[in-house]
């Protein structure tokens, strides 16, 4: 027996524990210095690494692994069989009948929608040939997402890349609602769709611009794709089946295999809308259902929309730019300049995601857009609530901003926060003139497009080339424009009146304001706490700005707004604390208006849920009458879900007079500018009496007499949509 001063080592427990733990540090040492053999390779054997491989077989690769989709089976029309992505479009029912859709210049694209009828005749199926030159989408597009029907799109690429002149109408309002906020992006969900483009590769990047972007801008919208894109080429030699005859043959083969498995089925579109219908399956190729993330072709065809120019310039918000900012950051330092002079407030990024948006950009920082109500009364469908409230001309109004960057990212920003924000002027600047002047062209530009636009007023389309009146209300935060007091009088030198919006958060920039046909100040909330929840503002002491706004607008001798905005389990429960705001600023108007839904954003956690009903909307407003002793309800504009509240001085002798008197105003200004501003004058200067159609309780309800209200088949009322 082994003793160590006198203790035996053998059967002790200390030991065994120590040589078992000095055993495992052995093993873990020798495992983690253990040598490694190099690959063994012949002598001139050159190992390729991913630096080491052409970009024309990464390429390749990649196509191959997008091409190779894993198989899906078909569902046979079983009841959830459509439940794929979160993205997913899919498309109920059948193709009982066909809308053949052309937009063509030299008559390419109506020979082969013809051919397209002549085949589907054979096939006994109803179709109908539409020219889009003819055809108003404002009207009719919504119409056609149904469970029996197919679209088909003929269209050719006309000079740079721009579609046929008859039809720039058609397109471009389908670009803008695909890309507009305040367009529900459901839209044309289930639309089933087809699109042909004829073009010429020889133009380049221009080759069938037309019909990727429509294959783009209806997809968008939600409509289904019931087989990819197909495109002609005139050039012979570079023609994938040898010209433009043969490329159009070989789709129009596709096409009708698609519409057979179509044809007589109902249930969804997703690769099996009853028993029999099956998916093809090439060998080697996966299969997929038409609700994949494409929402389009089930026979692994890509479409040539989904590349190019279309897929890298999607409108994007400022909010989803966090993995951009290094390259803005980048692209800030070349705009800032060596010798540290102001960069630019719109950058090339922004440029692109607002000019996408159907915004006219001007210089750097402002910008102009076609309201829908302009839209509408060159159609002679209606005006907006400044028709009904105060008597503008919708279809003669110019919509445009001096600034597009804003204090406050609201939860409503129906631009869903589109643009720059700050809280005081720190960009290049822009000229009065320059803006002014560039608004006019652009919005000239605008109006002159719907020349030969069905439905539009020629007598209208004349008078929207004389603008009459200006709402600095686009977007962002007009009042921050150092030169905003110069801009509106040029604007008034023009006999152009102003509608000056602003939020609530430059008192002193409300005191130097020179006067403007009709000052706004937005009230979204009654507490600091909902304030700050709703407006989201930037400055610290917004709260005490805010007041202090209010404050300064009782100051103003001319016409003053509160424009109130109702967001349902938000701000519509604080009547009081309203009532206390009213009070501090004494305009002579306030707007009370529902929250418009415009989609989702991750800037904005609003629903349909937060949208309350016009009754909804008269409801609190006459609650908010009654805490107010010398207010009324003068008018509502039901189609805008709007509701005007009037100080009593407005009603003369039991006769509303919120209408203005526009040649009074610029007599007035004229004097006042003349005087140097000792000759002022007050909003009962130039009120105007308001026709018995605007004032409350008329049966019209805000709606003018004189236009035509329009309602689509299903009797919806779109006036002004």
């Amino acid at each position: 027996m082994i003793l160590v001063f006198g203790v035996p080592l053998i059967g002790n427990i200390f030991f065994s524990t120590l040589m078992f733990g000095v055993l495992v540090v052995f093993l873990c040492w020798a495992y983690t210095n253990r040598k490694l053999e190099a690959p063994v390779s012949t002598p001139g054997t050159v190992i390729n690494t991913p630096s080491q491989v052409s970009s024309e077989e990464i390429i390749t690769v990649a196509k191959e692994i997008k091409r190779i989709k894993p198989k899906k089976k078909s569902c046979g029309g079983k009841k959830g069989c459509c439940k794929t992505k979160k993205t997913c479009k899919t498309a109920q029912g059948s193709i009982e009948s066909i809308k053949i859709f052309y937009a063509t210049q030299t008559g390419n694209a109506k020979a082969f929608a013809q051919s397209l009828s002549i085949s589907a005749e054979k096939r006994i199926i109803k179709n109908e040939l539409v020219d889009l030159s003819k055809y108003d989408p404002e009207d009719n597009l919504n119409e056609e997402a149904n469970d029996t029907s197919l679209c088909i799109f003929v269209v050719s690429t006309y000079t740079d890349g721009s579609p046929p002149e008859s039809t720039s109408w058609f397109f471009k309002w389908l670009e803008e609602a695909s890309n507009d906020f305040r367009v529900q992006k459901a839209m044309l969900k289930g639309m089933k769709y087809a699109v042909f483009g004829l073009g010429n590769s020889v133009y380049g990047e221009n080759f069938n611009k037309v019909g990727k972007k429509l294959d783009n801008w209806l997809h968008l919208l939600q409509a289904v794709r019931v087989i990819a894109l197909g495109v002609a080429d005139e050039n012979a030699d570079t023609s994938i089946n040898g010209g433009i005859v043969e490329d159009f043959e070989a789709w129009q083969t596709r096409l009708w295999e698609k519409v057979a498995k179509w044809k007589g089925k109902s249930g969804c579109g997703c690769g099996g809308e009853g028993k029999g219908h099956k998916e093809e399956e090439d060998e080697g190729v996966g299969v997929e259902s038409s609700c994949d993330s494409s929402g389009g072709d089930s026979l692994n065809e890509e479409s040539e929309s989904d590349s190019g120019e279309e897929g890298s310039g999607g409108v994007m918000d400022l909010e989803e730019l966090g993995s951009m900012m290094k390259q803005m950051k980048n692209g800030a330092k070349e705009d800032t300049g060596k010798d540290g002079a102001p960069k630019e407030m719109i950058t090339p990024l922004l440029r692109e995601s607002l000019t996408k948006q159907g915004y006219r950009l001007i210089g750097s920082h402002s910008g102009v857009k076609l309201c829908r109500w302009t839209k509408s009364m060159l159609r002679g469908r209606g005006g907006c609530y400044k028709h009904t409230f105060y008597g503008i001309e919708s279809h003669r109004c110019m919509e445009t901003t001096p600034s597009l960057a804003c204090a406050n990212k609201c939860v409503f920003c129906w631009r869903h926060h589109s643009n720059p924000v700050g809280t005081e002027w720190k960009w290049k600047m822009d000229d009065p003139e320059t803006i002014v002047s560039g608004a006019l062209e652009n919005h000239y530009k605008m109006i002159n497009q719907f020349k030969g636009v069905p439905g539009i007023m020629k007598e209208r389309l004349d008078e929207g080339m004389k603008v009459k009146h200006c709402a600095l209300s686009l977007v962002g935060e007009p009042i921050m424009y150092p030169e905003i007091n110069q801009l509106v009088r040029l604007l008034h030198s023009k006999e152009i009146s102003s509608f000056l919006v602003t939020n609530a958060q430059f008192p002193k920039e409300i005191r130097q304001m020179d006067p403007v046909t009709q000052l706004y100040v937005s009230v979204d909330a009654s507490t600091k706490d909902s304030l700050k929840k709703i407006d989201r503002p930037l400055f610290k002491d917004f709260w005490e700005r805010f007041i202090d706004s209010l404050k300064a607008l009782s100051e103003k001798g001319q016409r003053t707004v509160y424009r109130l905005t109702l967001v349902k389990a938000w701000n519509v429960e604080e009547i009081e604390n309203y009532a206390q705001l009213v009070a501090l600023g004494n305009p002579d108007f306030i707007e009370v208006k529902g929250v418009t839904y415009c989609g989702t954003s991750k800037a904005s956690s609003l629903t349909m849920e937060n949208v309350p009903w016009h009754e909804e909307v008269v409801s609190f407003v006459q609650k908010l009458v009654d805490h107010l002793p010398s207010y009324e309800i003068a008018s509502e504009h039901e189609h805008s879900n709007c509701v005007l509240i009037a100080h009593e001085k407005f009603k003369i002798k039991g006769r509303w007079n919120t209408w203005i008197d526009y040649d009074r105003f610029h007599e007035l200004m004229q004097r006042y500018n003349e005087s140097n501003g000792k000759e002022t004058f007050s909003a009962k200067d130039y009120m105007a009496p308001t026709p018995e159609w605007a004032v409350i309780g008329s049966n019209e309800r805000g709606f003018d007499p004189e236009e035509t209200r329009w309602y689509r088949k299903n009797r919806k009322d779109i006036s002004g949509c």
